[in-house]
């Protein structure tokens, strides 16, 4: 079986292969947290704890939460986070699981960019590049938001993008993006 670099990088093992006495595979993902609605910090934290019960998910680390700005949109200033996890469920099922999440706590998707009380994205699924209708991995746009990459860098500063290469590599170019460590 595959181990996991120790920064918790998936450029080395993002899936765990089964052997013969392996009782199941695991896949390494990154899930991006959002919410600027209500309770955001709140919203947040509770996400991370569902994700911790998720059935078939376990969370191996969180990243600390981070104040931005809207982007393309209006509202409050959103809360972030990025949530790395173990998990054995695929990526469609995992997936649905997120907006299950999502619905238990409200959310409506009313236009593109709406303000929300959670948005929970799948932004990893190991090394996986994924288009279907209903799902793009590596997600479309985390290159291009620090939101994003800020927390995501912060778990796992070797990370590589599937297809885009090392993360760090985009940093730059979000530098202009308001976003603040929440202490």
């Amino acid at each position: 079986m595959n181990s996991i670099d120790k920064d918790g990088s998936p450029s080395a093992a993002l899936t765990a292969q089964p052997d013969d006495g392996a009782p199941f595979a695991f896949t390494i993902a990154y899930i991006g947290i959002g919410a600027n609605l209500g309770d955001a910090r709140g919203n947040v934290a509770d996400a991370l704890e569902r994700l911790q019960r998720l059935p078939g998910c376990t969370l191996m680390a969180a990243s600390g939460l981070y104040r931005t700005a809207p982007i393309d949109s209006s509202g409050d200033d959103y809360i972030n986070a990025v949530a790395r996890i173990a998990t054995t469920l695929g990526a469609e099922a995992l997936l649905q699981a997120l907006h299950g999440i999502e619905q238990a706590h409200g959310r409506e998707r009313p236009y593109r960019n709406a303000p929300r009380t959670l948005d929970l994205d799948l932004l990893l699924y190991g090394d996986r590049q994924i288009a279907s209708a209903t799902l793009t991995v590596p997600h479309p746009r985390m290159t291009e938001r620090a939101f994003v990459l800020v927390p995501l860098l912060e778990l796992a500063p070797a990370i590589h993008i599937p297809g885009k290469g090392a993360a760090q590599q985009y940093a730059a170019s979000v530098a202009d993006q308001g976003i603040s460590p929440i202490i």
